[in-house]
Order: C-alpha cells, then sequence, then structure tokens
C-alpha cells in the first residue's frame, strides 16, 4: 500500500508540472489556472467581508479603469481581474490567484500621484501572472501537517473560517525575494507600457521605508521579505531607464495634481463612525451601542465580528449579528451549526434588552490520532431593537473557569450608547490644499494647522522632508476633521445590520447562568 501510494505521489507530481506565464519555464504547481480562478472568486466574499469596500465610486471606477487597461496588456490579458478598494486604513495592496486584486483605503491615501499607483498596480497584476500565490500555495499544502498546532478552532464560527481563512492563508503566504524582484519588474514593465513614469514607484518604496522606520514596524506586504529598500529603490530606477528605453512614448506620465484631486476627502486612518476603542469600551456609533472588554486584551473589528482576545491565546470573545427573527431561532440555529451540547440556558435580560444565556460544549475533531478536546463557550443572545447579537466566550473546558468572570462582565455590559460626544464623532478625512506661497513643507503643514506631534507623519504623506520647499500653487494633503481623540480599533468597520437601537425592557429573569464545573 505505502508503494503504492508513492507511485500516486509522484504521478500527481509529474503531472503537476506547467509553463509560466511570464518566464516560459516549466515549473511545479498543484493548482490549474481553473483552479486559481476558482479559489480567487471564492476567497473574494470573504476578502470583502473582512475589510468591506470602501464607498467612493469615483474611486472605485478609478482603480477598474486603470487595472483593466493594465490587465489587457499584462501576460494572463483573459483572466478574470477585479480591482477594489477595501475600507481599511492599513497600508497594503494584494492579489490573489485568479484576478482579484485589492488597495485599501490605506494605501490610497500614501500615493501622491497616478504613476506611484500605476506601478503598485502592475506589481500585484505580476503577482496574479507570475502565479507567485499559486506557488505559495504549492508549496504550503506541502507543509500544512502540524500549521494549526496551538489554535482553537471551533465549527461555531464556521462563518471566520472556510473560505476566509483560505483566503487570508493565501495572504499570509509570504513570497520570496526573487518573486517579489519579479513583481518589480512586471510592476515597471506593465506601467511604462501604459504610459506612466515608473520611477515614481521607487518613490512610493521610499515613503514605505520611511513609515516602517517611523513606527519601528514592517509595513505589510512591500517590506516583510522584500530586498533590501535602498537595493529596491536604486534597482526599480535602474529597470526604468531600461524599460523606458525601449517604451514607445515621447514622456511617461505622472499626474500628481489630477491624483490628489482624486483621493481628496478619502477618510484617513480608523473610522470612528464603524466602532472605536477607548480606555477598553467598544463604542458604536452607528449602531448606537457599547460594551466593556478584559483590559490588555487585543481588539480586531471588521465587518464580519468583533474579535477579543488575551495575548497568550488561549481565549476569544466574538461579537457579531445573529441570524433569525426571534432570540430562541438564534439560539438553536447555533446550537445545530455549531454541533452543541448545551451545558445550562435561560432566559435574562441584560441592561433592559432581553437576552439567552447559555453554556455549552464543543468537542473538536480529532486529528493525527490525537483525541479531540473539549471547548467550553459562554454565549449571550441579546436583542437590540429589530437586531440579535451574539456574544460567544470560548476557551479549552480546562481553562474556562479561569476566563469566565472575563466573559460575563463583557456580555453584561453590553448597553445604549446615548452619550453625544460618543454618537457624533467623525473621521479624519484628506484635505487637498494649494500652498499659496513658497515656503517649506513644514511651515505648509503648519499653516494648513497640522499638529506640531504629526508634521512627520504628514511630511510621510506628502512624499518629502519637512525641509523640502514648497512651491507656491503646490498641491498638498493636510487633515481635516476627526477631533475625537481615541484608541480605535484595528480595523475600520463592524457587523452591518439594522439601525433599529430601540432597547426593548423585559420583567423576565436575570439569573446568571453559572460556572459550569469541569
Amino acid at each position: 500500500m505505502l508503494r503504492l501510494l508513492l507511485i500516486l505521489l509522484t504521478t500527481s507530481l509529474m503531472m503537476s508540472c506547467s509553463r509560466n506565464p511570464v518566464t516560459g519555464k516549466r515549473e511545479f504547481s498543484l493548482m490549474s489556472e481553473g483552479q486559481e480562478i476558482s479559489m480567487g472568486k471564492s476567497s473574494d466574499p470573504s476578502i470583502v467581508a473582512q475589510f468591506g469596500l470602501y464607498d467612493d465610486p469615483k474611486i472605485q471606477a478609478f482603480i477598474q479603469e486603470k487595472g483593466k487597461k493594465m490587465a489587457a496588456i499584462s501576460h494572463r490579458p483573459d483572466l478574470p481581474y477585479t480591482f477594489k478598494v477595501l475600507d481599511s486604513p492599513v497600508i497594503n495592496a494584494f492579489a490573489l490567484p485568479g484576478g482579484p486584486v485589492y488597495f485599501t483605503r490605506g494605501i490610497l491615501a500614501h500615493f501622491n500621484n497616478e504613476a506611484q499607483f500605476a506601478g503598485v498596480l502592475g506589481h500585484e497584476i505580476g503577482h496574479v501572472t507570475a502565479r507567485h500565490s499559486a506557488k505559495q500555495y504549492s508549496k504550503g499544502m506541502l507543509a500544512q501537517v502540524g500549521m494549526m498546532a496551538g489554535m482553537i478552532f471551533s465549527e461555531t464560527f464556521r462563518g471566520m473560517g472556510d473560505a476566509a481563512g483560505q483566503a487570508m492563508g493565501l495572504l499570509l503566504l509570504k513570497n520570496g525575494r526573487d518573486a517579489e524582484s519579479e513583481s518589480d519588474l512586471l510592476g515597471v514593465t506593465y506601467s511604462s507600457q501604459i504610459g506612466y513614469d515608473s520611477h515614481e514607484m521607487a518613490g512610493f518604496f521610499q515613503t514605505l521605508s520611511r513609515l516602517s522606520e517611523a513606527s519601528g514596524q514592517s509595513i505589510p506586504t512591500f517590506l516583510s521579505t522584500h530586498p533590501n529598500p535602498a537595493d529596491r529603490f536604486n534597482k526599480v530606477h535602474e529597470m526604468s531607464d531600461n524599460i523606458q528605453k525601449i517604451a514607445n512614448f515621447d514622456h511617461f506620465i505622472i499626474n500628481r495634481n489630477e491624483y490628489l484631486r482624486l483621493i481628496d476627502g478619502i477618510v484617513y486612518g480608523e473610522d470612528p463612525r464603524q466602532g472605536y476603542t477607548e480606555n477598553y469600551v467598544f463604542y458604536h456609533p452607528a449602531l448606537k451601542f457599547l460594551f466593556p472588554y478584559p483590559s490588555n486584551w487585543n481588539l480586531i473589528n471588521s465587518p464580519a465580528a468583533v474579535m477579543i482576545g488575551p495575548k497568550d491565546g488561549k481565549a476569544m470573545i466574538q461579537f457579531t449579528l445573529g441570524q433569525g427573527s426571534s432570540l430562541d431561532q438564534v439560539a438553536q440555529t447555533e446550537v445545530q451549526n455549531g454541533k452543541l451540547t448545551v451545558v445550562e440556558s435561560q432566559r435574562t435580560t441584560v441592561n433592559g434588552f432581553t437576552a439567552i444565556a447559555m453554556i455549552s460544549d464543543q468537542v473538536t475533531p480529532a486529528q493525527n490520532g490525537q483525541q479531540g478536546q473539549t471547548i467550553r463557550i459562554l454565549s449571550y443572545f441579546i436583542q437590540q431593537g429589530q437586531n440579535i447579537y451574539k456574544f460567544h466566550g470560548m476557551s479549552l473546558k480546562a481553562d474556562f473557569n479561569r476566563y469566565y468572570n472575563s466573559f460575563e462582565s463583557t456580555f453584561r455590559g453590553f448597553k445604549a450608547l446615548n452619550d453625544p460626544s460618543k454618537l457624533n464623532v467623525q473621521p479624519e478625512r484628506i484635505d487637498v490644499i494649494s500652498v499659496p506661497a513658497t515656503k517649506t513643507l513644514k511651515e505648509a503643514l503648519l499653516a494648513g494647522k497640522v499638529h506640531t506631534s504629526r508634521l512627520n507623519e504628514f511630511s510621510i504623506l506628502n512624499g518629502m522632508l519637512l525641509t523640502d520647499q514648497v512651491q507656491a500653487g503646490t498641491l498638498i494633503k493636510v487633515v481635516e476633521g476627526g477631533a475625537h481623540e481615541s484608541k480605535r480599533a484595528s480595523t475600520s468597520r463592524s457587523v452591518e445590520t439594522n439601525d433599529n437601537t430601540n432597547g426593548a425592557k423585559s420583567t423576565k429573569s436575570t439569573k446568571r447562568p453559572k460556572r459550569a464545573g469541569n
């Protein structure tokens, strides 16, 4: 039997060689073009659910137009490319196998002309055409054993798994330096072929390097596994010189002012209207609720769910919208879908809202000859107007009593948000202004009412040094709005629900579920 399996595996590997569309060389791959396309299409809804689309038709139309034009001259013009702007402040761009390409509003805010955008667009299309994600997927498939060690997986939270996990896993598969250098060359080539000055891409990499130095952290996608920033800067200029010698253009487009006018008014940083944190309280002004969470726990806010956990990773709280028309229906659906064994359940009230509190167990599937583990879950289902929200606090059964109080204090702290100072918060937006007279960038930013503590931040945002001379009439980026100072959540949106938030009071029992013994 072992010999037969080895023969079948060898045959499969031999059949898994394909020709790279960019290099023309044969290479190992476990993914056909049809599978690439299928994976991209199936992963896209999860990406959109995770981050949300940025609501600006003008910007979305721009990225679609430029993306389709560049895809048409790429090495794989027949793929079903899609181009989307995600509502995230994270500075990132990425591509999935088969054609989906994404830019965050965070990275769009940091470009200073169309040519910079075009260079990065070409870089991401290059990852698709050179099949980099597909190759990383193939390598990952061969090294999956033990990948999930130390992680708790629950069928209760399938909405955050499956396609979403697959899509996010692809994002976490880092490309090697050779692949990144190849995509840099493709970015230079593709952007030059549609008329853009690819030298500008080097300038943007310099911006990313400055951001990394300022934050003390690496910037996702572009710097973590990439060539040395200084070497990369010089290499892109060298590649651009070579490509432009043979490109059929008298001059190459930069379009600085046109691009700055396009992003004038774009949301900058976190959008507190869709959820923010302050002193370990999560506020949602649009849906008018708040709840506390444990000190020093990390919180991630996305359109799909709010996820909260301690740094040791041994517990997790998930808050999201329930599917159903009644508390009982939502609770029953959760039990059925999660194959939960209910330990106890009772009706209660939470700050005037009707609720169901439940403790349940779930046994994880056995893996690699090891028995499954029992996960204990404290769940609260709370009705606020037409919306029914779900809280789940989960840990291994042996650890449950250790985290019970943290779970319950969070869930029972859910209440209506009525404070006008919390309800009326607004995001910061990029404000593009014209410098009235020649002065240094520092002087221009101060005149634009940028606070002294943020001068370096906005010099990076503008791709200049504070000492640079800015000529009269030059457009620069400053900021407007966002007067509310807060420690905001990691991403910019939360669950999308009905905005009817009139709480219904109840006279039912307010008993709490007991901490069931081990």
